[in-house]
């Protein structure tokens, strides 16, 4: 549904950005109101994340650089991150797995594609926090 959106969308979020692109002050409002947003966000996702999943499990989180997103890596994961996706899709966490971004390693021993996660911090703050405990607990199971 997304890509369908993508390709057809109506043309009023066109016409309704063009004044802002046009004039530049699209730039503007990046700089000094979406990025603050989001870099706080990621800031307190970080700090959540190190509180919550602390020194009781092996895990690693992947420096952000911009994206909405931060990649965990929990190197003594039993499971596959497919495994840890479904889950935690039955607790309502949805995160992606991180063995489709992987191109081109396909050896089947190299475990590191197998333990990894990316996670969104776009949502509220009790949301992302929640659902940091939820992996944490999820990626602790069986370990």
């Amino acid at each position: 549904m997304s890509a369908i959106a993508g390709l057809s969308n109506p043309s009023i979020g066109q016409q309704i950005t063009l004044p802002l692109i046009q004039s530049g002050e699209i730039l503007r409002l990046s700089r000094e109101i979406i990025r603050p947003f989001y870099q706080k966000k990621c800031e307190l996702t970080r700090k959540a994340a190190f509180e919550i999943f602390g020194d009781k499990m092996k895990w690693f989180m992947h420096r952000s650089e911009g994206a909405l997103f931060l990649w965990f890596w929990f190197p003594g994961l039993k499971i596959s991150s497919q495994e840890l996706y479904e889950r935690l899709k039955k607790r309502g966490v949805l995160v992606i797995p991180g063995h489709h971004f992987f191109f081109g390693h396909d050896d089947p021993d190299w475990r590191h594609r197998h333990q990894c996660i990316r996670v969104s911090y776009a949502m509220d703050e009790t949301i992302v926090r929640d659902g940091l405990k939820i992996i944490a607990e999820e990626a602790r199971r069986d370990g």
